[in-house]
């Protein structure tokens, strides 16, 4: 449930240092692969996790009113058994956004562990974007920040948004080992033409931990379109590999899933088709993307169905996109992870759409890529919200909901 009392929410965040894993939380064990079910502290939405170095768990999440919330986050250095007392993201109140599920905020974590952290601005957040030429107003920016040195505050929100308009759909974050900070985003250029087959993926750049970033750049030189209303990807990888995900416009029926991969720190791309989807609509829709220290996967939603796939990192393909077991219908927002074992987990809701919850649904797989018997489904997903699954050392799995 989203707590939508901003003075109730307050009050929650000083109640302690700790948040206990006991508020709502279940575990499963099949085939030997041990499952346990955690709800986002506070009960918030839209959880983005990821693991670093040392194995402490950074957890993003909205709470509030899904059209001007705020993002808050939390760590975790017993794998989501306890959680630290909750910080804000967004220097502005009810500046980020939850509506459409897709537009939620997304973070990396960095060189010596800082935090950064991108969201789509909602319609009250500042510094406001740019003016669209079409209606004469500004509009919603593209926003980022990062934590300070000792992760006990993030500072003020800023735009990264330049020479791009009419940001929609889910940008996203990455960071890697030397420092590098990478965003993405699809919009309109300034001075370019309207509609969705125009719209480019950029990527702002940093090299100095996202004290500053460069002025966004597209991402490729293909004129492929974006889907105005869908997310991106991207993630720094093994070397320092950046991969991207992202779903085209061309022509505005041709709705295709895109790999790009950049080995140069995100000044060029390279990239290919990895599925095809014919529809005249915006589907919205997400995507994910994770690696081991050699392995990359990513995953993405395509008519109803969720897919994931290896990377060939030497030609930037997913030459055999997997299916998750059973039929097509209304799966969406499809995340994985991989565990020491070389087992990958695949969660993927079930029933969401517009204003209207649903359930997740989990398949393990071993590392040859076929399904196990360790496999679940749970109801318990807000309205504009997903599932985020982590690995533990040990070779089990958490799933924050």
């Amino acid at each position: 449930m989203i707590v939508a009392d901003m003075k109730m929410l307050a009050l929650a965040i000083g109640i302690g240092a700790l948040l206990s894993l006991s508020f709502s939380a279940r575990s499963a064990m099949t085939s030997n692969v041990a499952v346990a079910l955690v709800r986002v502290p506070q009960g918030g939405i839209q959880p983005e996790a990821a693991v670093d170095s040392h194995g402490t768990l950074h957890l993003l999440y909205l709470a509030g009113e899904p059209r001007g919330g705020n993002l808050f986050y939390v760590r975790s250095t017993d794998y989501g058994r306890t959680f630290s007392t909750p910080i804000r993201v967004n220097s502005q109140e009810g500046s980020a956004i939850a509506t459409g599920t897709i537009r939620g905020g997304q973070l990396a974590v960095g060189h010596g562990g800082r935090v950064h952290v991108v969201w789509n601005g909602s319609d009250g957040a500042t510094p406001r974007g740019l003016v669209n030429p079409a209606s004469g107003k500004a509009e919603a920016p593209f926003l980022y920040s990062r934590s300070n040195a000792n992760g006990t505050a993030f500072e003020p929100q800023r735009d990264l948004a330049q020479r791009s308009y009419g940001v929609d759909g889910g940008g996203s974050i990455a960071a890697d080992e030397t420092g590098g900070v990478f965003a993405a985003w699809h919009a309109l250029p300034v001075g370019g033409r309207n509609g969705e087959e125009h719209r480019l993926v950029w990527i702002a750049r940093s090299t100095d931990d996202g004290a500053t970033f460069t002025e966004e750049a597209p991402a490729w030189t293909e004129q492929t379109g974006a889907c105005g209303c869908c997310g991106v990807r991207i993630f720094a990888g093994p070397s320092n590999i950046l991969y991207l995900l992202y779903r085209s416009a061309t022509a505005l029926t041709h709705r295709d899933i895109y790999m790009l991969e950049s080995t140069d720190h995100g000044v060029s791309f390279r990239g290919s088709k990895v599925q095809p989807w014919e529809i005249g609509a915006c589907p919205m829709t997400s995507m994910s993307i994770t690696s081991t220290r050699s392995d990359v996967f990513g995953a993405w939603e395509t008519a109803g169905q969720v897919y994931f796939g290896h990377v060939d990192t030497k030609s930037a393909r997913i030459p055999k996109p997997i299916a998750a077991p059973g039929d097509a219908g209304t799966r969406k927002h499809p995340r994985l992870v991989l565990n020491s074992n070389g087992e990958l987990m695949f969660v993927w809701t079930e029933g969401t759409a517009w204003s209207r919850g649903g359930s997740f649904a989990w398949q393990v797989f071993d590392s040859g890529g076929n399904p196990t018997a360790a496999k679940g489904s749970n109801s318990g997903i807000p309205v504009w919200s997903f599932a985020t699954p982590i690995a533990r050392p040990d070779g089990s799995f958490l799933v924050l909901y």
